[in-house]
């Protein structure tokens, strides 16, 4: 067949370069920890009760979560399982999350610093994997190929279903070319070139992560944290645009996200 000689495991490499798309520091997520774990509490937040419902632990009974951020999925499933492991590079990301455990008394999760690059070698292999929220990385196929090793059973990753976190007018409108982020369709081909009969179910709701554009400060915050930095020029450009448009109207108001997930398969079968 014709998509069997297309690599999309390349093509998401050269999206990611022609969107250049900057890899965040652990430190850039160390500030944000609190927040975030702010907002992965509140009542509306129906993507992990969404989430949640979708992940069957049927015969499970430990749980590897990469990229676990402030600790918000494997602490609502921990009660359920006799072992947690949640994984980030971010530190500041595992301390609120090992406070957050601390203060719900849940003493069976594990905590431990890991880059999706880093060697998992020492990891343990678990009965459920989940990436939630975290895939946007430098090599779609390698992380599917690790999180499909770290599973016994069953994986579940979230993915952009959108190709931007920032939009179209304001790239313009500094000058720069618009180019969409990798979306899910390219690890959902990736699985399905290694193998893997993955199933596809959306995630929609309420944007939970919307950001403050109240003063410019705030808002050319936001742009740095999602462009990766802006020069002189751009950030002259950016007030314009800023003094001419309301930029409250930026966040959206929902954010949808594809969930694949699939049973897992020995590494020996995949091609």
């Amino acid at each position: 067949m014709l998509i069997d000689h297309i690599d999309f495991a390349e093509l998401y490499r050269q999206q990611m370069r022609l969107a250049q798309r900057t890899e965040k520091t652990p430190e850039h997520w160390d500030l944000r920890a609190e927040k975030m774990a702010t907002r992965s509490d509140a009542p509306e937040n129906s993507y992990l009760q969404q989430l949640l419902a979708k992940i069957d632990l049927h015969g499970a009974q430990t749980l590897f979560d990469m990229g676990c951020g402030p600790g918000t999925v494997a602490l609502e499933l921990a009660d359920k399982l006799r072992e947690v492991y949640g994984v980030d590079y971010s530190p500041g990301m595992l301390a609120v999350a090992a406070r957050r455990a601390q203060e719900r008394a849940i003493k069976n999760v594990h905590w431990v610093k890991r880059a999706w690059e880093d060697p998992w070698d020492d990891l343990p292999q678990c009965d459920i994997a989940v990436a939630s929220r975290s895939t946007l990385v430098a090599d779609i196929r390698q992380a599917m190929v690790r999180l499909n090793r770290m599973a016994r059973l069953r994986v579940y990753s979230t993915h952009m279903a959108s190709s931007s976190f920032v939009p179209p007018s304001i790239l313009r409108a500094l000058g720069r070319e618009v180019v969409e982020l990798p979306d899910y369709i390219y690890a959902l081909n990736v699985l399905y070139q290694m193998g893997i009969q993955a199933r596809v179910d959306f995630i929609r709701g309420q944007c939970e992560y919307r950001q403050d554009t109240s003063t410019f400060e705030l808002f050319e915050e936001n742009m740095r944290w999602h462009l990766g930095g802006l020069d002189d020029d751009e950030r002259q450009r950016l007030y314009r645009w800023y003094q001419r448009y309301d930029a409250s109207a930026l966040a959206p108001a929902r954010r949808d996200w594809a969930l694949i997930y699939w049973d897992s398969v020995p590494e020996e079968r995949l091609r």
